[in-house]
């Protein structure tokens, strides 16, 4: 049976021993390499760090990742794509 999501999705975090993981309530997957995701998500700017992290799986439609891998941090920003501020995460992260 099937959920029946309202048109704002929950946000919601399910993380198993460090290593495998979905996150719900992501609107887009801004980027992603091996140390770092960041995804756009209903509470804002979500960024995870760790080691060899891959995205396994990736549902907009639903709004779900699934990501695995070594997660050392989650690290929240409430600045959206587009409104960059000249010292948020964004230009911390990518100067």
């Amino acid at each position: 049976m099937e959920e029946v999501h309202n048109s704002t999705k929950s946000h919601r975090i399910t993380l198993n021993n460090r290593g495998a993981g979905t996150i719900t309530g992501v609107n887009a997957v801004i980027s992603f390499d091996p140390n770092e995701v960041l995804l756009e998500t209903e509470q804002g700017m979500l960024l995870i760090k760790g080691r060899e992290l891959n995205v396994t799986r990736l549902t907009l439609e639903k709004g779900e990742v699934e990501v695995d891998g070594r997660v050392d941090s989650f690290t929240y920003s409430d600045v959206k794509t587009g409104q960059r501020e000249e010292n948020s995460i964004f230009n911390r992260l990518f100067k």
